[in-house]
């Protein structure tokens, strides 16, 4: 850049942190230019070249002959940068283009500014200030402010308040500095307006680009080869810049000094830069992290805050105090933007530690600090809460083939499938390792588990892409409890969902499970979850997780599948689920025996089914239920217990149960014998036709085995293993 005088070469491009070395498996891009040329060998031979060019440009005469020599050496140098910038943007393709040709704009006029000034001041002997040639230099600042923005946006993936702020705190700085040693002395020389206004236009300007520059410089994004030439670039034009003004003004300055060396070595970095191979992925954004706020970036912070006060001392041993308004606006300025840094680390900090830095979602801290508030309102107002628990099933299988990276990603997307179904109002937050829990509040605390069944199906509904192409279905399972008298405390309720988290783990997964009540007007709600919780029970002692649940969706399907109405499959279905709840009061050596049973085992055996029916009985709109459950040891024959009826005298629910039963008893372990095949099974069935079962059940259930409708014990969530004497 020139300012009074003589040239300039170009302010552009922030400077941003580190130069970075090459990421590993990062593919140069092709070779577009020379043939032959490497992509490494193009930058570095324009680089090289240039750099002779700027020795041949001090050892040339200024004249050979009438061609004004160096002149044209250093006119095509400043030129150069160009072309090689519109090459770059041809050979590299960057996306987007917009920063490069703004720049490669900016570095056409600034060429065209220096030959203006070149020829004006050594062909023409035109030394004018300002002239023609001012005009350009100061026309290409801003572009070059516009590409550096735009570059400094698509490198970026989010907002960065502290990296502008600390950008703003040390360009305030630098205009402390730029006032009085610059600025100010030139106001006071009392030159002509238009020598006034160009001579201030060009430091202004200049702190405009510093701006731009540590922007850039503190943000994130690559820190390539092609990014530390443009470091370069910018470096050189800045303190090019800055040298020169203060030569001006002490009056040392002399045209064709080392100034000119290191305007032209600015150029050809930022032409080296366009060339360089990493040069399309400048604007990507990368997981590369801003410059933090190390020891290194706070000394730099803590000097350019102290740029104020020590120019008062300054002056005051100068015995001079002309600047004391600007200094102390600006001393002000700096303790706003140090103000409000620190505001934004305060909220930061708080931020981190309330935020699980994985999934962004709140931390454990932070749940049961709010729990603890929460329950402790809901214990004064009477008010509905509940937490749920969920945990992902078999997240240890998913590390080990996918790794850690794959495990995280489910984690990060199971995290954000779960915000999006909670919605707002509640909290959220990561629990601990590939735990989850919220905070309910309103209408759904009043159903905990209907909301952990939501939360379920929005996250296992589809596949998560777990990186190069593979995806993995993921289940939760999950525990819910709400508050309620004996759940008084936060640990309690906590303690409660666990356990029930626990028991839908033990059912095999792939469930949610409620361990606690939520206010009295639910009552109905409550001793429906809990006769489920006692069969899951039952299943678990017998040793058969989820045996009942395959029971009731196969007697749904033969149901269906017989044509009967809506009411007769949903009691079949329900019938199913709560089929053995009367076992509950059995003893455990009942249930394990592998020997003979005793007269008085058998006669306690016998009374299961009535005493099922009667705890399913106390229950609103489950009195045809509870009979079907009173039948469904009943035989067709007559044999069958607890009442001896016979044929259409059983209900027809309970006649399906039967075969249901019967067929899960005989494909599991049991006690006393292995599990039988699948063909031994149907043979039993079918010998069991016209007497133990009605035959034209048997004929329907295997039909549906035949077609995989039903019979499957380890399909769905539940896998489970059968092991008692059930039937």
């Amino acid at each position: 850049m020139s300012w009074p005088g003589l040239v300039a070469a170009e302010p552009s491009r922030a400077a941003e942190g580190v130069p970075g070395l090459r990421v590993a498996g990062d593919t140069p891009v092709e070779n577009r230019g020379i043939p032959g040329e490497g992509p490494n060998r193009l930058w570095l031979g324009y680089l090289l070249f240039g750099l002779l060019s700027v020795g041949a440009y001090y050892t040339l005469p200024i004249f050979v002959g009438t061609v004004p020599l160096r002149v044209v050496v250093y006119c095509a140098v400043s030129a150069s940068a160009a072309v090689a910038v519109w090459w770059g943007v041809r050979r590299n393709r960057p996306v987007p283009r917009a920063p490069w040709v703004v720049l490669g704009l900016g570095q056409v006029v600034y060429a065209l500014a220096d030959a203006t000034f070149y020829v004006s001041h050594y062909v023409l002997n035109e030394t004018r200030y300002p002239s023609v040639a001012d005009i350009f230099y100061i026309g290409h600042y801003p572009l070059v402010v516009v590409g550096l923005v735009v570059l400094i946006r698509r490198r970026r993936s989010d907002r960065d308040l502290p990296g502008l702020l600390d950008a703003a705190s040390l360009t305030v700085g630098a205009g402390l500095l730029s006032w009085v040693f610059v600025i100010g002395p030139q106001t006071r020389l009392g030159t002509p307006v238009l020598v006034e206004v160009a001579s201030l236009a060009y430091p202004l300007m200049d702190l405009v680009v510093l701006l731009a520059a540590l922007r850039l410089l503190f943000g994130a994004g690559r820190r390539d080869g092609s990014f530390l030439l443009l470091n370069v670039w910018l470096a050189a034009i800045l303190t090019a810049d800055t040298v020169y003004v203060l030569q001006r003004l002490a009056g040392t300055y002399e045209a064709g000094n080392f100034l000119d060396a290191v305007w032209l070595t600015g150029n050809l970095a930022l032409g080296a830069c366009a060339l360089h191979p990493s040069m399309g992925r400048i604007t990507h954004t990368a997981e590369v992290p801003a410059w933090r706020l190390g020891w290194t970036r706070l000394a730099v912070l803590c000097v350019g805050a102290l740029v104020g006060p020590l120019l008062l001392l300054l002056q005051h041993a100068q015995g001079v105090q002309r600047d004391v308004p600007v200094i102390a606006v600006g001393c002000a300025a700096l303790f706003a933007l140090t103000t409000t840094r620190l505001a934004g680390l305060a909220v930061d900090q708080r931020r981190i530690a309330i935020t699980d830095g994985l999934t962004r979602l709140r931390s454990r801290r932070y749940f049961e600090a709010h729990l603890a508030d929460d329950v402790a309102r809901a214990g004064r107002t009477g008010g509905p809460l509940a937490v749920v628990i969920l945990d992902v099933d078999r997240f240890k299988q998913i590390n080990d083939r996918f790794g850690h990276p794959g495990g995280d990603r489910v984690l990060v997307e199971v995290a954000a499938r779960l915000r999006a179904a909670v919605g707002p109002g509640h909290v959220l937050a990561r629990y601990g390792g590939e735990e989850f829990a919220l905070i309910a509040a309103g209408a759904d605390a009043e159903h905990p588990t209907r909301l952990a069944e939501r939360l379920r199906h929005a996250v296992g509904h589809r596949p998560i892409e777990v990186g190069d192409g593979a995806s993995v279905t993921v289940t939760l399972s999950a525990g819910t409890a709400a508050f309620a008298p004996h759940h008084g405390t936060a640990s309690a309720l906590v303690s409660a969902a666990d356990r029930a988290l626990y028991l839908a783990k033990d059912l095999g997964r792939d469930r949610a499970v409620a361990g606690g009540t939520a206010v009295a007007e639910h009552r109905e709600d409550v001793a429906v979850d809990y006769l489920d919780q006692v069969a899951d029970l039952v299943d678990l002692r017998v040793a058969s997780p989820g045996r009942s649940l395959a029971i009731a969706e196969w007697a749904r399907a033969v149901a269906l599948r017989l044509g009967r109405d809506a009411e007769e499959v949903a009691t079949a279905h329900r019938a199913g689920r709560l089929l053995d709840v009367g076992m509950i009061v059995l003893p455990d050596d009942l249930l394990t025996e592998s020997g003979p049973l005793t007269d008085q085992q058998w006669h306690l055996l016998h009374e299961h089914p009535d005493s099922g029916a009667r705890m399913v009985g106390v229950l609103p709109d489950h009195a045809e239920v509870a009979e079907v459950i009173r039948q469904h040891h009943e035989r067709w024959d007559g044999a069958g217990y607890p009442n001896g009826l016979a044929r259409e005298r059983i209900r027809l629910e309970a006649r399906v149960l039967s075969v249901c039963d019967t067929w899960a008893a005989m494909r599991a372990d049991r006690p006393h014998r292995r599990a039988l095949t699948h063909e031994q099974a149907v043979r039993e069935l079918r010998a069991g036709r016209g007497a133990r079962f009605d035959p034209h059940l048997v004929d329907v259930f295997l039909e549906l085995l035949d077609e995989g409708a039903v019979g499957d014990l380890t399909a769905g969530p539940t896998a489970p293993r059968e092991g008692s004497r059930l039937s």
